[in-house]
């Protein structure tokens, strides 16, 4: 699957859970988040020189978040959601001439956000979903070789926790904050020439934004 098959999934999906939530007057909420994704570096296989490792950078990611309420009380609600988080530049770097200078991440993982006190001024929540992530490497290696490796799509598994701030009564009552944690399980891209044992890798996004309520 392209990353433009993945973006038309988030279309629609996005399309379909505002058309629901239009007909049953439901709450929602859309969120603009900011922040960096964090990648445990990885040994590679069977390498005898300097740094033998693919090192991941710290890249700057942004995620636009659509969720509607399925129920809820003064203690607890439960929403579903479409985190669609972007880290558009991925650093790598290892010992020798063996990975892309860097790659891009899509993940779209529909998921069920869980939280609490939804009606007070400071809610903890935590999430839990699956989805696609995307991988597109740039086609230059590190030092300059050519790329032999191919742009890839896998599965995903999304765990994150938070907090959402509620500080306006009057005026911009219709916003908030967000301050948040989400790990995304996915696959890894595709490195012939820098294999690990790796088959899959965690992706961890740290970020705060705003959240609109509507």
């Amino acid at each position: 699957m392209s990353g433009r098959q993945v973006m038309a999934v988030l279309a629609t999906t996005i399309s379909l859970l505002a058309y629901s939530a239009g007909a049953q007057d439901e709450k929602n909420e859309l969120t603009g988040i900011f922040g960096r994704t964090f990648i445990s570096d990885q040994g590679i296989a069977g390498a005898i020189y300097f740094n033998p490792f693919v090192r991941s950078g710290k890249g700057f990611t942004f995620e636009v978040n659509y969720a509607r309420r399925l129920y809820g009380t003064l203690v607890y609600s439960i929403s579903a959601e479409v985190p669609a988080v972007f880290n558009l530049d991925e650093d790598l770097n290892s010992g020798a001439d063996v990975v892309p200078k860097d790659y891009q991440q899509i993940f779209v993982t529909p998921s069920v956000r869980f939280k609490l006190f939804p009606e007070t001024s400071f809610s903890p929540w935590v999430s839990f979903g699956g989805g696609l992530g995307h991988f597109s490497e740039n086609n230059t290696l590190i030092y300059g070789g050519a790329n032999p490796g191919t742009s890839s799509t896998s599965g995903a598994v999304q765990g994150g926790l938070g907090l959402d701030v509620r500080p306006f009564h009057h005026g911009f009552s219709h916003f908030g904050f967000r301050g948040q944690v989400r790990d995304f399980w996915s696959g890894t891209p595709d490195l012939p020439l820098a294999a690990t044992d790796k088959t899959r890798q965690h992706n961890y996004f740290l970020g705060g934004g705003v959240v609109y309520h509507f």
